[in-house]
């Protein structure tokens, strides 16, 4: 198969012998990745957690990849928060994350390896772009600005991996998700996504038995969630199965209300207070739904439903409670 930046590459099925290199294998996405690669039978994962493995290190990244010589790679590792620590540390979302993809992805490209899927984030896409956003929404319109260090970061990421196509003629991808969560999410009052943040607001609420919860905004703005376990299936299924120098989406092509989801979180956990309002604090973008049509073509759909995600989300979280309230 020949793609339209001139790289010859027909997809095909993995080899589960080979060394593959999940960075960030840790976190949110990285930890579904490797939990499925295992699960399908790759014998050779690997990964190191960021106290072993300086990912802004360059020098360090280099002798890393340079001894494991994976074969594939997948780069999920990133700095990535809510509104609050976007707006409040814009140089650093937007210095570390340029400084990790730069750093693992040179070190691929040193090492010959074969397949990269790099991976990006739906805040890419311009704040006010024709909804379901298609991939061709790139570099379109401006961006959202509580977002827009983080999302310049992953563009350039995208450009990158575009660019060792062209070059080098290897056939990398890169997907963009929807907003993610599941296990290992970050659950931290001032680091989390809206997701993992009202899973704790709400628990919290209901350990308390306090009479309300508090929610940012007016919960109009609707959102596409995706479960981490299907962003994980969806990553192997684009890596055997597509090759081609675009962004592919991946999300469930679903979106709800922010109130919605809250009201959904809120009878998960068994939560029976009021849910309040604060309209002084921001939106955001008021809508950002992904058409997931690339994504089917190349055989692909989600399996996992929002409320199945959030009940798994919600178990997962009370049996590690004790350990993430302390966070």
């Amino acid at each position: 198969m020949t793609s339209s930046d001139g790289v010859e590459y027909t997809p095909t099925a993995l080899d589960r012998d080979a060394v593959v290199y999940v960075a960030g294998h840790r976190g949110l996405v990285g930890s579904a990745i490797s939990r499925k690669l295992k699960q399908e039978g790759f014998t050779r994962v690997v990964g190191k957690t960021s106290t072993e493995l300086d990912l802004k290190n360059r020098d360090d990244v280099f002798a890393y990849v340079g001894e494991i010589t994976p074969r594939y790679l997948v780069l999920a590792a990133a700095k990535v928060g809510g509104i609050l620590a976007n707006s409040t540390y814009p140089v650093d979302f937007l210095s570390d994350n340029i400084r990790i993809q730069s750093n693992v992805l040179d070190a691929a490209l040193a090492n010959d390896v074969e397949r990269v899927m790099f991976l990006g984030s739906s805040c890419i896409y311009p704040k006010f772009a024709e909804q379901p956003i298609r991939e061709d929404s790139l570099l379109t319109g401006h961006l959202e600005p509580t977002n827009d260090a983080y999302a310049i970061a992953k563009i350039a990421g995208i450009m990158h991996t575009q660019a060792v196509r062209r070059q080098y003629g290897l056939p990398w991808i890169s997907a963009m998700p929807t907003n993610l969560y599941g296990p290992n999410d970050n659950f931290t009052p001032t680091g989390s996504h809206v997701l993992p943040a009202l899973i704790r607001r709400y628990d919290e609420a209901a350990l308390d038995g306090s009479a309300s919860v508090t929610n940012w905004g007016t919960g109009s703005p609707r959102r596409e969630f995706l479960h981490a376990d299907d962003m994980a299936d969806a990553v192997l299924h684009l890596m055997e199965h597509y090759d081609g120098p675009e962004q592919v989406n991946v999300g469930t092509g679903k979106d709800s209300t922010i109130r919605e989801i809250a009201e959904t979180i809120a009878e998960v956990i068994g939560f029976e207070g009021e849910t309040e309002w604060d309209t002084t604090k921001p939106d955001g973008t008021p809508q950002k739904l992904l058409d997931v049509s690339k994504l089917a073509e190349a055989g692909w759909t989600a399996k996992i439903g929002l409320r199945e995600g959030v009940t798994r989300t919600v178990d997962w979280y009370r049996l590690r409670r004790a350990a993430l309230r302390g966070l």
